[in-house]
């Protein structure tokens, strides 16, 4: 209850906003009550981002298996992806937690994305390529949140074309069949 008021400040108002007062006021607690459940302010951002990212981690695990079994596409992960640390605020929530040098309120997200490749498991896959993929997923979702649309004016390409570009580079890195649309081409240059 918590937490789900705490993502949804998230959303609304950035990790900024996401405070004890804040979300003992959207449930209908004392301030106190939640200081001694999370112990801080930086306690509650760092079980928010365990909530959030393992929320993620089981959808985007999903996504993983069914494409897997040709049920899915790459696309359909990259948008998961890159929805989470977007419109889900996860990407501003790990900005604002380093910045403010709460770093260790990241372990949850990391301690999430290590469950989820364990999931997932590289079925026959070299390990060291999902590792690479998750990696440069998670960057290019993660700086997209940060900056996105603002890089794309400046180069004059439209919002959205890192989901383009990582799409193309996971099917390149992880093929499933599925048309690269030039990724290799385009990795090699």
């Amino acid at each position: 209850m918590a937490l789900d008021a705490a993502l949804q400040i998230l959303i609304e108002s950035g990790p900024q906003a996401v405070t004890l007062k804040a979300v003992a006021g959207k449930v209908g607690r004392t301030h106190s009550n939640l200081l001694h459940h999370f112990g801080s302010a930086d306690g509650l951002q760092k079980a928010l981002a365990g909530h959030l990212a393992s929320a993620v981690c089981e959808t985007i695990g999903k996504a993983v298996q069914a494409r897997r079994a040709g049920q899915g596409s790459a696309r359909e992960i990259v948008d998961l992806v890159f929805d989470a640390f977007g419109v889900q605020g996860a990407g501003a929530l790990a900005n604002w937690m380093a910045v403010t040098g709460n770093r260790d309120a990241l372990d949850p997200i990391f301690d999430a994305i290590h469950g989820l490749l364990d999931q997932i498991g590289p079925a026959g896959e070299d390990w060291k390529k999902v590792r690479e993929a998750t990696m440069t997923l998670v960057l290019q979702a993660l700086g997209e949140s940060m900056i996105g649309n603002t890089l794309a004016d400046s180069l004059d390409l439209p919002h959205g074309y890192a989901r383009d570009l990582a799409t193309r580079q996971l099917v390149a890195i992880l093929p499933r069949g599925e048309d690269t649309g030039g990724a290799k081409e385009a990795l090699a240059d």
